[in-house]
């Protein structure tokens, strides 16, 4: 209707416009091939070296003396401000976007498991041990289903940040990716492409939310019934 600059905010039209034009011409591939790689590397990543470094420092007081301090000093700053120093020690490839990835999802997933361990009831721990349960029986029927429900509830906002850390890995510096094509678009001032490309994160982290919600419901089915 002409009443918003469309240089500030274009129109849905011209935004959709300009995701068809990204996928027709097959550009788009390549960077989201880097985007994703970059992102589900990090979050594969963070969540097994979170997992298990939680579980030994829960289980190993010595160790979660020396673990405790550091995590909570690392989720304490914005992990984002890490980007350059990754950008100096590891370039711009790929390397660089999975450790910034990565270093979002490990504290978020340490945490999670060493409080779901630490959560654990000492009765029913006891009460294991006294029927004969040994450690395998522990780990299997009493830890790692508190652990799972812990983990499955940060699981969300870890894939958020896993993408959070590729995004902003590329945008510091990088030659592909969707956060390189963002800083493209912002050095230009193309905010339809900028906004198509928010749309296009936006999409798919939101699919990857669905699938995380119905590995949740999955794995945590007997919580539901």
């Amino acid at each position: 209707m002409g009443w918003v600059d469309p240089f500030y905010a274009p129109p849905p039209s011209a935004i959709a416009g300009s995701i068809g034009a990204l996928f027709v011409d097959g550009d788009i591939y390549q960077h989201l091939e880097a985007t994703f790689g970059a992102a589900l590397l990090g979050l594969g990543l963070g969540l097994a070296g979170g997992a298990l470094l939680g579980f030994i420092a829960a289980l190993a007081r010595p160790v979660a003396e020396l673990l405790e301090p550091v995590m909570a000093m690392l989720n304490a700053i914005p992990r984002v401000i890490l980007a350059p120093l990754f950008i100096i020690w590891l370039g711009i490839g790929l390397a660089s976007k999975v450790a910034l990835s990565f270093i979002l999802v490990v504290v978020l997933t340490f945490f999670a498991v060493y409080n779901g361990i630490r959560d654990v009831d000492s009765r029913l721990v006891e009460r294991v041990r006294t029927l004969g349960g040994g450690p395998l029986v522990l780990l299997r029927e009493v830890y790692i289903p508190s652990v799972v429900a812990w983990v499955m509830g940060s699981l969300k906002v870890a894939v958020g940040f896993a993408f959070t850390g590729a995004v902003v890995g590329e945008f510091v510096a990088s030659s592909r990716g969707l956060g390189y094509l963002l800083a493209f678009a912002q050095s230009t001032y193309n905010a339809e492409l900028t906004f198509a490309l928010i749309f296009l994160v936006l999409t798919f982290v939101m699919l990857l939310f669905g699938a995380a919600g119905a590995l949740e419901r999955h794995l945590l089915r007997w919580k539901y019934r």
